[in-house]
């Protein structure tokens, strides 16, 4: 029991990393009203403690609360998602889910609303929000895949932990200073369902997507040359941090699965003995005290179990979840450079040729062609002028979207990195101490 806990909390672990579970994944693609990130994660309010664990006042689990009770006093904006409902039509059946909302910010015309939306609206406030900011770091949505076997089809622990996510992805646009101010965030909580339709509808055409599609494949494949040292540093951090986060994920899931198992066998262990109780008449109490040992063990691990899959399970899954969220992040901030470099590269090559244009092989080119020489070298001149000033603009425009795309990476990177401390100290602290009152009672 000892060494499979000590495999969650010691990251020395990782050489003996069990096979990928990804086996028992059901892909669910042609659903997006069926995406999870698992049966049995809990992330209601935001919130990653078990409210039924008994801590001190003094205990760095409250400490923790104490400190976000602090943060919660400036903030404008709350968001609770609640209340699912099931919809049948002709053609579909989907979930939506109530989303209220009170402010006090003064864009909104009204203090509090209330709309219902389903899960494919969250996934259009999510790509509105990283086309908009695409070096912004939004939190992920909850994955396109359920654990085979652990949900059944609009199964109620399913659309419960469906919804705790989305809450979650809510309020943590809401807490963001520049995300939350997007008029899409704003629509999204304050448009009625038709109002919502009508409003995706005013988005780019396909054609539009289509091209910058093409573009940030080009500039993919072109790489980028100059990238600054602090980002590059960035990037090493994100490779090695998904690394490690999804070898604890792995572990951690592998270790909830062993200890349900031991205690499905834990369970049926104890009745053995108070059966053998009835036909052992001077082993009576010895066995009977064995059973009810067995019981008390069989409670507190089944309670040490569920703390494990509601408060660490879902903080590790989230946070790969947000490991190749950085990743898509720097990837999209290396296409901006990479356009600008490709840019430069092509003024350079422009003005080259204008230079050329003043050497004597102009005019014996134009005289070949029949024309002027001196007026084709002009015509020439002024062309290339003109694109030379088109580019520049271009270029100019690039180095400003650049500067910004730095800005705001570097920005959202410090405040990323201050969450993701405080939300793994966090769970790893109550799952340390969960662990020690565990092993407390069993003594």
């Amino acid at each position: 029991m000892s060494r499979t806990i000590d495999a969650v909390v010691s990251p020395t672990q990782t050489n003996t990393i069990p096979a990928d579970i990804s086996g028992q994944m059901l892909d669910l693609d042609e659903d997006d009203d069926l995406e999870v990130f698992s049966k049995d994660l809990t992330l209601a309010d935001g919130n990653m403690f078990n409210a039924s664990m008994p801590t001190s006042p003094g205990s760095m689990v409250n400490q923790c609360k104490f400190e976000e009770d602090e943060e919660s006093d400036s903030k404008d904006i709350f968001i609770t998602v609640d209340n699912p409902e099931s919809h049948v039509t002709a053609i579909e059946t989907f979930i939506t889910y109530r989303v209220l909302t009170k402010t006090t910010r003064s864009e909104f015309d009204n203090s509090e609303y209330e709309v219902r939306r389903r899960y494919q609206d969250f996934l259009w406030l999510k790509g509105k929000l990283e086309d908009a900011h695409s070096t912004l770091i939004v939190h992920p949505l909850p994955e396109k895949f359920v654990v085979k076997g652990m949900v059944e089809r609009f199964n109620g622990d399913f659309i419960e932990t469906r919804r705790k996510a989305l809450h979650k992805f809510l309020n943590r646009v809401a807490d963001h200073p520049i995300l939350s101010c997007s008029e899409d965030f704003k629509v999204f909580l304050s448009a009625q369902a038709w109002e919502l339709t009508t409003y995706k509808k005013q988005g780019p055409g396909f054609l539009s997507r289509m091209g910058e599609t093409v573009r940030a494949v080009a500039n993919s494949v072109r790489g980028v040359k100059n990238r600054p040292e602090e980002f590059t540093a960035i990037q090493e951090y994100v490779e090695d941090f998904s690394n490690k986060i999804g070898s604890l994920d792995k572990v951690t899931q592998r270790i909830v699965k062993e200890q349900k198992e031991y205690l499905e066998e834990l369970k049926e262990y104890g009745p053995t003995y108070t059966l053998w109780s009835g036909s052992e008449e001077e082993l009576a109490e010895q066995l009977k005290g064995v059973a009810g040992c067995i019981e008390r063990c069989c409670k507190e691990t089944e309670e040490q179990v569920g703390h494990l899959s509601d408060t660490l399970v879902p903080v590790l899954h989230e946070y790969v979840l947000c490991a190749e969220t950085l990743k898509a992040v720097l990837r999209r901030r290396d296409n901006i450079q990479a356009e600008f470099e490709a840019k430069n590269e092509a003024l350079a090559t422009k003005k080259v040729d204008r230079d050329a244009e003043s050497s004597d092989l102009g005019f014996v080119w134009g005289s070949l062609l029949g024309k002027n020489p001196e007026e084709a070298r002009h015509q020439r001149q002024e062309r290339l002028d003109g694109e030379i000033e088109e580019l520049k603009e271009e270029i100019d425009k690039l180095e400003d979207r650049v500067e910004w795309a730095n800005n705001a990476l570097k920005g959202d990177w410090g405040r990323w990195q201050r969450s993701m401390r405080g939300d793994l100290k966090s769970a790893f602290l109550s799952t340390a101490e969960k662990n020690v009152d565990y092993y407390e009672k069993k003594r």
